[in-house]
């Protein structure tokens, strides 16, 4: 069986500190670079599962790699390189303390909210008489806040966010043109691949004075994606919609009792489970990308990366 990383603990040339995520470890060099390595952890509902997945990481890595490179005429962004599939080093960026999440799509926590009665999200309006998953008329934007460890992002509105002093009138316009801009390019690139891209987010910083996209993008865990093929059908019908997220870990997981709450125990996670999820994953990158996807060697993975790694920043 190949191997999952789920650990790491390097201390690279000129390392300062590490941060260990719920899911990516990131290490600071000399306060002017950031190795993010993505682990093969998987986490639902806030909760970090006891096994990793195997490839996910690299899967994960190269689909924001690929849709960094394919987006830089847009806005410049952090990416730098990445020496190991499972490894992007960038430069540190000054984050703005907010997510841009945008939706092209009423689903997910918007459609709970409207369903409640809810016409309004973080300042926005919604038309009325909107059925779940059905187009917007225009994607819009509905920010949250960054939150702290342990607790839980907030909705804001762009309002809110201009009070609080969390990014400039001229920032914010700013945020709001690269957002757009940016699911307006995963759009066509989705759409060419028979996919939806129904909603994602975006985090952005500052470098050198300048507005930078940060972290990952447009990838399975921080997007969802629609099949384009019968999308219309089911949404006629009030069906489902056939989804290329992490939706179906958390399916599992609340199939088998779970969602994170108090006094809720994760379900075993078997080898055949594990493999599966694996297997989802490598599903998720061959759509996504239009690529075959090419499993790396994980006999030592923790040994490849930190000598990848090394040779980088040495040479």
């Amino acid at each position: 069986m190949s191997k999952a990383l789920t650990k790491t603990d390097y201390h690279f040339p000129g390392q300062k500190s590490v941060y260990h995520g719920k899911v990516r470890d990131v290490y600071n060099i000399n306060d002017e670079k950031l190795v993010m390595v993505a682990t093969d952890r998987i986490s639902a509902f806030d909760v970090v599962l006891p096994k990793g997945i195997p490839y996910k990481g690299q899967m994960l890595n190269q689909i924001a790699a690929k849709f960094l490179d394919a987006t830089t005429d847009i806005c410049p962004n952090w990416k730098l390189a990445t020496p190991d599939p499972m490894v992007t080093v960038g430069v540190i960026c000054k984050g703005f303390p907010i997510e841009m999440i945008i939706r092209g799509y009423l689903c997910g926590s918007a459609w709970r909210a409207y369903k409640s009665g809810v016409r309004e999200i973080c300042g926005v309006s919604l038309p009325e008489g909107m059925r779940e998953n059905e187009k917007f008329p225009r994607p819009i934007i509905t920010p949250t806040t960054k939150a702290e460890l342990g607790m839980h992002d907030e909705d804001i509105s762009k309002e809110e966010i201009l009070a609080r002093g969390l990014a400039t009138p001229e920032e914010y316009e700013l945020l709001e043109r690269y957002t757009l801009a940016l699911f307006e390019r995963g759009t066509e690139i989705a759409k060419a691949r028979g996919l939806i891209l129904v909603d994602t987010k975006y985090e952005f910083g500052k470098y050198n004075g300048e507005i930078y996209l940060m972290d990952e993008i447009h990838t399975p865990d921080s997007s969802r994606y629609f099949y384009l093929e019968g999308y219309q059908d089911r949404l006629e019908k009030g069906e489902p919609q056939k989804q290329l997220s992490k939706e179906f870990v958390r399916e599992w997981l609340m199939d088998n009792h779970f969602q994170g709450k108090e006094g809720q125990a994760i379900p075993e996670m078997t080898p055949e489970i594990v493999n599966s999820i694996s297997d989802r994953y490598i599903e998720l990158y061959e759509h996504i990308t239009g690529e075959k996807f090419v499993k790396a060697e994980t006999d030592d993975l923790a040994s490849r990366i930190e000598q990848n790694v090394t040779n980088y920043l040495t040479k």
